[in-house]
């Protein structure tokens, strides 16, 4: 687990990097320069343009459609995520029972301890890395996306519902949606892994207050993508574990029912 926050920590560390820091109030468009402004953010942007193009100029629902189009795609990473997570799980008896045996903190000790734990690994054919790399795919893409929306011009002054996308929320309404789905979504998502981790917990409120305060000042087009995000989320988060279970995969103690 550490050494997978450590990966996550150095991932967005990295993709901050890539993006340069970019100022989120330039424009985006074919003569923006640099790696990640031309080859990642600018072309989701003509992206977002062109499907607007063909749903009567609407950017609110070019964004919705966006959205649940990169999720989709992202979709079979979230698959492997999980079943990389599950099987981790499932070892953990297994592992502390090796942590016991081996709780020593001498070298040599703890160099058995680490053969061992990969002897289990290899013997039950779970990678313990294997859940980092959809992370780490999937953090650039949506950071682009991101970046994408808040740069197109064409998104600041279009109407959608009763908010403007270039503006905040004048109502509060989708920042409180946005926490309260992104609460809803962990929520679930913990309680589909049987996780009783406390600082995971913990992770559990502070994730919507994390998406909440921004989004009472950014524009109402992020909060629509987060919003959007955490609905497709929740369904994409039963359906994976759905098919999991009717596959006959059996979910950890505090999860999902067992067949």
């Amino acid at each position: 687990m550490r050494k997978k926050v450590v990966a996550v920590s150095m991932l967005i560390l990295l993709t901050a990097l890539l993006a340069g820091c970019s100022n989120l109030n330039e424009p985006i468009n074919a003569q923006s320069t640099g790696v990640w402004s031309r080859w990642f953010v600018y072309p989701l942007s003509e992206f977002i343009i062109f499907v607007a193009k063909t749903l009567w100029n609407s950017y609110g629902l070019s964004i919705i459609v966006t959205t649940i189009i990169v999720r989709l795609v992202l979709m079979p990473l979230m698959a492997k995520q999980v079943k990389s997570s599950q099987a981790m799980q499932e070892l953990q008896p297994k592992i502390k029972e090796l942590q016991q045996k081996y709780s020593s903190k001498d070298q040599n000790t703890q160099k058995k301890l680490q053969e061992e734990q990969m002897k289990l690994f290899q013997e039950n054919h779970v990678n313990p890395l294997a859940g980092c790399l959809p992370i780490l795919i999937q953090m650039p893409i949506l950071f682009a996306f991101y970046q994408a929306i808040m740069r197109t011009e064409e998104i600041k002054t279009q109407s959608f519902l009763w908010f403007q996308l270039g503006n905040a929320d004048p109502f509060y309404i989708l920042p409180i949606i946005a926490a309260a789905t992104t609460f809803l979504q962990q929520k679930i998502m913990m309680g589909r892994m049987g996780n009783s981790n406390p600082q995971m917990a913990m992770m559990l409120y502070v994730f919507p207050i994390m998406i909440a305060i921004p989004a009472l000042y950014f524009p109402s087009a992020l909060a629509l993508y987060w919003v959007v995000g955490n609905i497709f989320m929740i369904f994409q988060t039963y359906i994976i574990y759905e098919k999991r279970e009717d596959n006959g995969v059996k979910q950890p103690a505090g999860g999902a029912k067992k067949k």
